[in-house]
């Protein structure tokens, strides 16, 4: 069954963008060549800052850094491809396309249209900056659908299939909760301490109690669910662990817990909504699943293209960008190695369970 790609309804659509916080600063030229088109030096930095600050923060060395700004101009290259898919197949998203998304994603964030341009100011982005970036995705989407969607087919097995791994041990009864959580974590051997990371958090506490939007305190503190704001959706109460439990019981809808301190963090959870647990059906999620599978089989499909599209597209990485891009090929190469390396320990494991 052929479906659309669904736009993602959250607030964090892209990479956050931030300012550059380099050691050293590489001077705006050409970090590569995409067919006819450039990429400049400044389009990756800016890409790869807002990453780039939170990994310095936690000690990352150069080459971390430099793998950072490897995938960051990966995924402008990527775009530059997409774009000219884009003109040539004439797939252009509108305004009004945008403006749709927009208070799509605003709406699912219970945002107003101002509320949300206040957030995405908070991440030191430029409000036509996140037009454009909303554009460039929905043209993304738009070429996907396209040219690959009617390769991509789902049947009632795997349907089925999928419903029991996620759902055959779902309680029966029960309790469940919807939730948002701050977490800041500390490390006493460097960094944030922990005593520093619970000022940080009760000071977070102390702004969203204030009456600041939970998801713009979550994005500036936390490190948990950023993408959706720091919400954790609804959870079964005897999934969570029994600290969880006991900050959690006290509390009416709306209200914020009292943080709570880990050996290796500081956080508090705001309980948003309590309700009796329903087990879910199969027909209740049916939907749901055959686009999850949809969109699973449809991203396969979108990686081996996008493979084929640059191996048939002149691409050249220069100076900085293409010792990064050596170093990136070596690490993934490690990673593997090490993947193969774990393969049988791995696999005994699982047989053992099987077994159990």
């Amino acid at each position: 069954m052929r479906r659309t790609l669904a736009i993602p309804l959250i607030l964090a659509l892209l990479i956050g963008v931030g300012p550059a916080t380099s050691e050293e600063v590489l001077v705006d030229g050409i970090a590569a060549q995409v067919g006819p088109d450039i990429v400049l030096v400044s389009e990756v930095m800016t890409l790869s800052a807002g990453r780039e600050q939170m990994m310095r923060s936690q000690g990352a060395s150069q080459s971390d850094i430099a793998l950072v700004r490897s995938d960051a101009l990966e995924a402008v290259i990527e775009s530059r491809l997409i774009e000219r898919v884009v003109r040539d197949a004439e797939l252009q998203a509108t305004d009004a396309e945008i403006d749709a998304t927009i208070e799509a994603i605003a709406q699912e964030n219970q945002l107003s249209i101002r509320e949300m341009q206040r957030s995405v100011a908070s991440q030191q982005m430029e409000w036509a900056e996140y037009r454009k970036q909303i554009q460039r995705e929905l043209e993304r989407r738009k070429v996907v659908n396209a040219i690959l969607g009617s390769k991509v087919t789902v049947d009632d097995d795997e349907i089925k299939a999928l419903y029991h791994e996620q759902h055959a041990a779902q309680p029966e009864s029960g309790s469940e909760v919807h939730l948002r959580q701050i977490l800041v974590p500390g490390n006493e051997e460097g960094g944030v301490s922990i005593a520093e990371a619970c000022k940080l958090t009760h000071r977070a506490r102390d702004r969203i109690a204030g009456g600041e939007p939970f998801e713009d305190v979550a994005a500036r503190y936390s490190v948990i669910a950023l993408q959706n704001g720091g919400d954790l959706g609804w959870v079964h109460l005897d999934s969570i662990a029994g600290w969880m439990v006991e900050m959690i019981e006290p509390l009416e809808p709306g209200q914020l817990s009292a943080v709570h301190q880990l050996p290796v963090a500081c956080t508090f959870v705001q309980l948003v909504e309590r309700k009796e647990w329903n087990p879910v059906t199969l027909e209740e999620v049916r939907a749901s699943l055959q686009q999850q599978i949809y969109e699973q089989k449809l991203m396969e499909e979108y990686r081996t293209w996008m493979e084929q599209l640059r191996k048939r597209t002149f691409i050249e990485r220069r100076g900085y960008f293409a010792e990064a891009a050596g170093f990136q090929k070596r690490a993934k190469k490690s990673d593997f190695e090490e993947g193969l390396s774990g393969h049988s320990v791995l696999r005994g494991a699982a047989g053992a369970e099987a077994q159990q």
